[in-house]
């Protein structure tokens, strides 16, 4: 079926489906939904280059990926931009990779949008002040950051977790168990999430005129190997925390595997939080002795940000509104009272 022949099922003209299908403001919100839902009952695909042409958008959400053999692909990040792809491939969006040199991706940016290759980009893994922010904001293409950046003197949009309570509640619950060395076992420390996960920690421990100090913090990619030798190094140190706040599951399995070669065992020796992403391949419960953690689906919030990329896209949402997302602290058996 084309374009015409929907038009005239519906009685409605072409420019009106037309806008309908590709999310104009001024379509009412009845209208849009009986044209999208004919649409799909009978197979309407728009032709791509007419829809470009008609309504000047690629019908593309953009990414500029740093590449290169300092880099290596995150499973947190695929989890996302599968949640991104799930409502994209589902609402006729594209999703387009663009390589760029790790830390040298204004060139990048530059060129993507200055040919137009795409209607929107999001933002990954922000830094203070991120100059990607900066760029986006300049060139005037609608954006949206997954995460937070300090420092900057103008809003913009974005969405993140509440990472700061996140690790507050975590830490004020190992505090109430008795503990008072809590190391963390953190993501890369120039990355805001991070930042704010330390702070969280900070201001539990703080609470009780506690201190986190540097000897307790370990701050490394998020790996499974980089969680084995971050928990050796923490528990073969002179005075061993007796409870780990760590930022990951996947971290969490080397946390565990570090704990049984010492010939510890968990809770009794140490008690374990991290942090659960929602991965379908890796559940807390599954850990041998389950684990207890803070809980915010990652793909959720991929799928969040390609909803709001493609309203921002029709003009359905402007401005520079932020999103907080709360996160749920889920009790298992990785905790107990700290050692006497």
């Amino acid at each position: 079926m084309n374009l015409k022949q929907l038009a005239l099922m519906l009685d409605l003209s072409q420019t009106t489906v037309s806008r309908a299908l590709n999310g104009y403001p001024e379509v009412s919100e009845e209208t849009r939904r009986r044209v999208a839902d004919a649409a799909k009952r009978h197979g309407y695909r728009p032709n791509p280059s007419a829809r470009r042409l008609a309504t000047g958008k690629a019908g593309m959400i953009g990414y500029v990926m740093p590449a290169g053999g300092s880099v290596d692909i995150d499973p947190h990040f695929v989890e996302f931009l599968s949640g991104l792809g799930d409502y994209a491939r589902a609402h006729e969006l594209d999703l387009v990779l663009s390589p760029a040199e790790a830390g040298d991706e204004e060139t990048t940016y530059r060129r993507v949008v200055a040919n137009k290759q795409v209607d929107a980009l999001y933002i990954s893994a922000p830094r203070h002040a991120d100059g990607r922010i900066v760029l986006a904001q300049q060139l005037g293409i609608p954006y949206i950051v997954h995460g937070r950046s300090e420092g900057l003197d103008f809003e913009y949009p974005f969405l993140d977790i509440d990472n700061e309570a996140a690790f507050h509640s975590a830490t004020r619950l190992l505090l109430q168990l008795g503990h008072k060395r809590i190391a963390l076992i953190n993501g890369d420390e120039t990355q805001t999430f991070a930042i704010f996960r330390e702070r969280g920690v900070q201001r539990a421990l703080a609470a009780r005129e506690l201190a986190l100090p540097p000897s307790l913090v370990r701050s490394v990619a998020m790996t499974e190997e980089n969680g084995y030798r971050a928990t050796r190094s923490l528990l073969e140190q002179g005075e061993a925390p007796t409870a780990i706040v760590c930022s990951s599951l996947i971290m969490a399995l080397g946390v565990v595997r570090a704990v049984r070669d010492l010939g510890l065992t968990i809770p009794r020796d140490l008690s374990l939080v991290a942090h659960d992403d929602v991965f379908p391949w890796l559940k807390p419960e599954s850990f041998p002795v389950p684990l207890s953690t803070t809980r915010s689906s990652i793909r959720a919030a991929g799928q969040r940000i390609a909803e709001r990329l493609a309203a921002r896209i029709s003009g359905l949402e402007t401005g520079a509104r932020g999103e907080i997302w709360p996160v749920d602290l889920v009790v298992r058996g990785s905790i107990g009272g700290a050692r006497a």
